[in-house]
């Protein structure tokens, strides 16, 4: 599923083509598989994501053929919490938090709807 995500991503700029590698990824604890390190790792994306105390474990188990710990920003991991908060937003429709939408297109069309109606109150809550 994260490969997909990412491969959709665009990342906008005041010039040129958006890009499609963001300097960093936030992500939960859930997110820290060794794929999607990788993944990252391998675009030169930075990974902000804390390392599950079960993975530390095992990492810790095999002693200094564990590796060494993953690098985790605490600080910049804090602004995580606005993505998390508009997801709470938009669970607020029932069809978009049930999902009984059977094809991915009409789903992400109501996901767009959804955002666009909170930017055009955002815009008008503005003036």
């Amino acid at each position: 599923m994260f490969g997909p995500l990412m491969a959709h991503l665009r990342v906008g700029r005041d010039n040129g083509r958006p890009r499609t590698h963001p300097d960093a990824v936030r992500g939960d604890k859930a997110y820290s598989s060794r794929a999607i390190r990788g993944h990252l790792r391998d675009r030169g994306v930075t990974a902000i994501i804390p390392e599950p105390a079960d993975q530390q474990g095992h990492r810790l188990s095999r002693g200094s053929r564990g590796g060494r710990p993953p690098a985790f920003n605490a600080e910049t991991y804090k602004g995580r919490n606005v993505v998390e908060r508009r997801f709470c937003h938009l669970k607020q429709w029932r069809g978009v938090a049930t999902r009984y939408d059977k094809l991915a297109v009409t789903y992400r069309a109501a996901v767009v709807l959804n955002a666009v109606i909170a930017w055009t109150r955002h815009l008008s809550d503005m003036t």
